[in-house]
């Protein structure tokens, strides 16, 4: 969505757009401050510019997109409910600007809290923090970043089974300066990953969980824009966790960790499933922010 050359525009112009922009986000019940987060993005103005109007009087101002795009964006940001980030082309997680499209999930700021607890395990195992790691479904390849930059002595294996995705995560790998360290593979979950088995030091995944009778019934920003293949996870949503819970211990090494994102409802179940496997022990379940039961861990025995 973003073009190389810049499109100049004058200042006038762009805040004449962003007042407008603001005003269809009021009546269309959007968030009035995705309107200046888009403008950081695709204008480059700080929040202090936008905030006191000082660009209004600029000449000329680079745009990554000429102004009709994004005014053509804007309105299916406001009657489509395109999501802001794929109008951008970009989103910020943890220290990383993560480029998108809508081949990919947008990554979550509560998925960080993967990397969080990955960290908290390696403190106490630090045989954790090198040899190699998978990202299962890696989408961006957002998590496959955030263990790059927290293990320097470990080797990240990012798999997905979209080859659209996979494009996304290695452009991402090459803009943060991480493709060294990360290696990417097309396939389904373990599979092209079975030379390595037994040797894994972790494992971390954010699988489809989302049963397959609630998709439809998600906000229109992310049923109508993103990726189903990312979100369904089968009638029950736990076909893939399931899955898995299941295979993971033939490619973790002893001492390994399996982490994983669900959705609320589903602890009791992982728990459950983690337990009768009967390849895993400290298992535990953690909260995001917001209180809600949204990972578990567990080490291969």
């Amino acid at each position: 969505m973003v073009d190389k050359q810049p499109n100049l525009v004058s200042g006038l112009e762009l805040w004449q757009w962003r007042n407008a922009a603001i005003k269809g986000a009021i009546a269309s019940n959007v968030s009035v401050f995705e309107v200046d987060w888009l403008l950081q993005e695709v204008a480059d103005l700080d929040r202090l510019a936008l905030r006191l109007e000082s660009y209004k009087d600029s000449s000329a101002i680079a745009l990554k997109l000429p102004l009709e795009e994004l005014e053509h964006l804007w309105l299916l940001r406001l009657n489509d409910r395109l999501p802001v980030q794929y109008i951008a082309g970009v989103t910020s997680w943890r220290k990383f600007q993560i480029a998108l499209s809508n081949a990919v999930l947008i990554p979550r700021p509560e998925t960080e809290c993967l990397i969080d607890l990955a960290v908290a395990a390696s403190l106490t195992n630090p045989l954790l923090q090198q040899g190699h790691w998978a990202d299962l479904g890696t989408g961006s390849g957002a998590i496959a970043l955030g263990l790059a930059d927290v293990f320097r002595k470990a080797t990240i294996h990012a798999v997905d089974c979209s080859s659209d995705a996979l494009a996304i995560a290695q452009k991402n790998a090459l803009n943060c300066g991480l493709a060294d360290r990360i290696r990417f593979y097309q396939g389904s979950w373990w599979e092209p990953l079975e030379l390595l088995k037994g040797q894994f030091s972790g494992m971390v995944s954010n699988p489809p969980y989302i049963p397959t009778s609630t998709v439809s019934t998600l906000q229109p920003e992310v049923v109508d824009h993103e990726p189903h293949l990312a979100l369904d996870g089968g009638a029950d949503g736990l076909h893939c966790i399931r899955h898995l819970i299941n295979i993971s211990p033939a490619y973790l090494r002893p001492g390994g960790l399996w982490l994983l994102e669900m959705m609320a409802g589903q602890a009791d179940a992982v728990r459950e499933m983690l337990q009768n496997q009967g390849s895993y022990d400290e298992i535990e379940i953690h909260a995001d922010l917001a209180g809600i039961k949204r990972f578990a861990v567990a080490r291969r025995c």
